[in-house]
């Protein structure tokens, strides 16, 4: 299991995590659900349903994820987070991997809907793909025409 993947995508979400299960449970989600990607806040959610009474039953490890909680962009907060998470998953071998397996679950897309196009044998050539309305490619050649960057 990557545990530097896993530090990064809970660091965000910890501020929120840690107040998940209390009275304010369901407004801590919609504030999460505004400043987070819903698919990381998802995900996150599914991993501290398997970790969160593990956080809370060791004390360092505790502090480290307040710590990164109230200032989550820290790397030093995180290093230490990441440390004794690390420490935890090596005593908890089926815990670890339970969470190794949501982090390789796949996340649905929005759309369902992938254009793939490739253009050849032209002057240009436009070589793409679109992904929930983003577009990730490279075109080569002349563009003409009323396109905007």
């Amino acid at each position: 299991m990557d545990i530097v993947f896993l530090t990064k995508l809970l660091a965000p979400c910890l501020p929120y995590l840690l107040k998940l299960g209390g009275i304010a449970a369901e407004k801590t989600a919609e504030k999460a659900a505004e400043n987070i990607a819903p698919d990381i806040w998802e995900k996150a959610k599914k991993v501290w349903s398997k970790l969160g009474t593990k956080v809370e039953s060791k004390d360092e490890l505790k502090v480290a994820a307040e710590q990164v909680a109230a200032k989550p962009e820290s790397s030093a907060r995180q290093a230490v987070f990441q440390e004794e998470l690390e420490i935890l998953l090596k005593e908890n071998p089926n815990l670890a991997e339970e969470i190794g397996k949501i982090l390789q679950e796949e996340q649905p897309t929005a759309s369902g809907v992938q254009i793939n196009q490739t253009v050849t044998h032209n002057e240009g050539q436009a070589i793409g793909q679109m992904v929930d309305s983003k577009a990730i490619g490279r075109i080569d050649g002349n563009i003409q025409g009323g396109v905007n960057f």
